[in-house]
C-alpha cells in the first residue's frame, strides 16, 4: 500500500501494520438499510401487471367442475393464460414457455412443451395442454380446495417471498449506495464529476480517458474525474466468509496491475466481518495495491484526501 501522512493524521496510525490492524478492527457487522427486507415497489408492480387476469381467474376459486369452468373462461378470455406461470414461478427472463421432462422411466427422455404466450384464440388442444400443466403442477388444488380467497393477494405474497431471495444482491447494492453518498458529497464539494457502473466506452465518452479493463464485461462501480486523472473504485461487502473472498482479493491485485500500468489510481473499498477469517489474502492485496479502504476509513476522510491529493 501507499503509506501517506494523512493515515497518521486521520487514523492515528504510524505504520502500514497499524493501518491494516485499524481496518480489521473497524469492520462493520452490518450495512442493512430499510429496503433490504422487501422491495415493495417491485412486488406491487409485478402483481399489477397481471391484476386484471387474476381477477378473472378468481371466478374459478371453489368451482367443483374446475375443468369445464376453466374452458369456458379461456374461450372468452384467452389472455388470462399469461397469468398462470405467475402463480407458480417468476423467471428472470419472464419466460412464458416451458419444456417439461415428463418421463424418463423407460431409458428415454420424453419432453412436452407448454406455451402461455398471449393469444387471441385457443384451440381445444391448447386448452387441454394448459389444463394438464395446471393439474400436474398441483396448481389446480389452489382453486378446487379453496386454499386462497383472492389470487391478487396470493401473488403479492408470492412476489414478496421471491423478492426476499434478492437480499444477497441488495447487500451489494447497499454498499454501493453508501459509498456513492460519500462520493457524491465529495464531488459536489470540489466540483468533480463521477460515473457509476461505467464500462470503458462510457468512460471514454464522458471523460475522454482510455481506461483498461481486465475482462470485457468489466463495469467499474465508480469512476471519479478530479481534473487530473480518473480514479477507479470498486466496492463490496462480505458479512460471511468463504472461498469467494480469497478469489476476490486476488482479482483486485490483477486489476491493480492493469490500472497501475496505465498510470491510473485504483481504490478498492471493502468491508464486512467476513474478512475476519480471511485476513491473509486481504493482507496480501492490502500490501500489493495502492489503496484498500473500509467504510470507517472513508468516514474518517481518507477517500477525500486520496481523491484531492
Amino acid at each position: 500500500m501507499k503509506y501517506l501522512s494523512f493515515y497518521e493524521e486521520l487514523l492515528d496510525c504510524g505504520s502500514k501494520d497499524q493501518v491494516f490492524e485499524y481496518l480489521i478492527k473497524n469492520l462493520k457487522d452490518s450495512i442493512l438499510l430499510w429496503d433490504y427486507f422487501v422491495n415493495w415497489d417491485k412486488v406491487f408492480e409485478n402483481a399489477k401487471n397481471v391484476e386484471r387476469y387474476l381477477s378473472l381467474l378468481n371466478s374459478l376459486i371453489g368451482k367443483k367442475d374446475f375443468d369445464s369452468e376453466f374452458k369456458l373462461l379461456v374461450e372468452d378470455y384467452p389472455e388470462v393464460i399469461t397469468a398462470i406461470p405467475v402463480l407458480l414461478v417468476r423467471d428472470g427472463d419472464n419466460s412464458k414457455k416451458y419444456r417439461i421432462l415428463v418421463d424418463y422411466s423407460k431409458n428415454k427422455f420424453v419432453y412436452e412443451d407448454f406455451d402461455f404466450e398471449k393469444r387471441r384464440k385457443l384451440s381445444q388442444e391448447d386448452i387441454k395442454q394448459i389444463l394438464k400443466f395446471i393439474h400436474k403442477t398441483g396448481l389446480s388444488r389452489l382453486f378446487i380446495e379453496n386454499k386462497v380467497k383472492n389470487l391478487i393477494d396470493y401473488v403479492i405474497g408470492v412476489e414478496a417471498g421471491l423478492d426476499s431471495n434478492g437480499r444477497k444482491n441488495r447487500s451489494g447494492h447497499a454498499m454501493e449506495n453508501i459509498v456513492e453518498f460519500f462520493i457524491s458529497d465529495l464531488c459536489g464539494k470540489y466540483g468533480f464529476k463521477y460515473l457509476k457502473e461505467a464500462n470503458r466506452e462510457l468512460i471514454k465518452k464522458e471523460f475522454n480517458y482510455d481506461v483498461p479493463v481486465d475482462k470485457s464485461s468489466r463495469r467499474y462501480d465508480f469512476v471519479i474525474d478530479n481534473g487530473k486523472s480518473p480514479i477507479i473504485i470498486e466496492t463490496n461487502f462480505y458479512s460471511g466468509g468463504g472461498s469467494k473472498l480469497k478469489s476476490t482479493a486476488g482479482e483486485y491485485k490483477t486489476l491493480q496491475d492493469h490500472l497501475r500500468k496505465a498510470g491510473y489510481i485504483f481504490i478498492w473499498i471493502t468491508d464486512g466481518l467476513g474478512w475476519i477469517k480471511t485476513q491473509k489474502p486481504l493482507r496480501e492485496t492490502f500490501e500489493y495495491n495502492d489503496f484498500l479502504l473500509s467504510l470507517n476509513m472513508i468516514e474518517k476522510g481518507i477517500l477525500e484526501r486520496i481523491v484531492c491529493k
